[in-house]
């Protein structure tokens, strides 16, 4: 275990996947395949993360507040951002469990406190096998109040001028003030990757339902390509894009969608009684890409 600039490092190993976990945030610092990164540090407080855990749920409350079984809570803001934002994980230190050479366990248990009224136990699991990156996200409700969370991966993919993105979706949230979803629609033809096309050099900031889990991500400059696959837990995704850093693009795993505490049935948000526990799976399997015959 080494020293990193996010507290202790844990390096894992396995065939042609690395990866490095920090204790702080849960977090992966870097990530590569046959030496080539896929992950880019690009996230977090300092900059430095290449993926986070979301929990007890992701992106942002309205306002910094919310109603449920007839109480008011408030939350304060936890990071530059004017509204609560990613849950606590990412920015909290989490206890080692269980490690070994391709395998991490953390947990991170949190009371409740004047920044967020949720007291809960996560857990993360990071694992290699073979050629793929599991990531698997638990949070158990410690409160004395049911309360609705949600959970989320956070990655920053490498971006290159040719990278390729295969995902489906349904509907299509839009962006307002405060990067908030504003409203519902169909998938503009910019932001419809079903057939697979490259990244468009735009601004994106938005939630997408209607998910079956499944990505593709293609690197052609880098000659390897990624599958991910969510969990059923994990039905919604974020895009992320900047026109600033052309560098990574984000990907995110979700429970909910953002700002569900203020939407129709919490956006997905899902009410846990106290002890009560929601998981949620990501794996993202790494291989060469096939080789194209060159055009006449």
């Amino acid at each position: 275990m080494s020293k990193g600039h996010g507290g202790d490092e844990i390096a894992l190993s396995h065939g042609d996947l690395s990866v490095r976990v920090s204790r702080r945030g849960a977090a992966l610092t870097a990530a590569t395949f046959r030496a080539k990164p896929f992950l880019l540090p690009a996230g977090g407080p300092e900059g430095i993360y290449a993926s986070f855990p979301m929990v007890p749920f992701g992106n942002r409350v309205e306002g910094n507040a919310m109603s449920f079984g007839g109480r008011d809570y408030v939350f304060q803001r936890n990071c530059h951002d004017p509204l609560y934002l990613h849950g606590d994980g990412w920015i909290g230190f989490w206890q080692l469990e269980e490690s070994s050479s391709e395998h991490v366990q953390l947990s991170f248990s949190r009371d409740a406190d004047d920044i967020s009224p949720y007291a809960y136990l996560a857990r993360q699991e990071i694992r290699l096998a073979g050629s793929r990156l599991a990531l698997t996200l638990s949070v158990k409700n410690r409160g004395e109040a049911a309360l609705p969370f949600g959970l989320g991966q956070h990655p920053f993919f490498v971006r290159t001028p040719d990278t390729r993105l295969t995902i489906a979706a349904g509907r299509f949230w839009n962006e307002r003030h405060d990067h908030l979803p504003g409203e519902p629609g169909p998938v503009p033809a910019a932001f419809d990757f079903s057939s697979g096309k490259s990244l468009p050099r735009l601004w994106m900031n938005n939630a997408f339902e209607g998910w079956d889990g499944r990505a593709a991500i293609a690197w052609p400059e880098l000659g390897i390509e990624a599958a991910l696959d969510a969990d059923a837990a994990l039905g919604r995704f974020m895009l992320y894009m900047r026109t600033d850093r052309t560098d990574f693009f984000c990907l995110e795993p979700m429970s909910h969608l953002p700002n569900g505490h203020h939407l129709p049935e919490l956006g997905g948000l899902i009410p846990l009684s106290p002890g009560e526990v929601l998981s949620g799976n990501v794996t993202i399997e790494l291989s060469a890409l096939p080789v194209q015959p060159e055009g006449r």
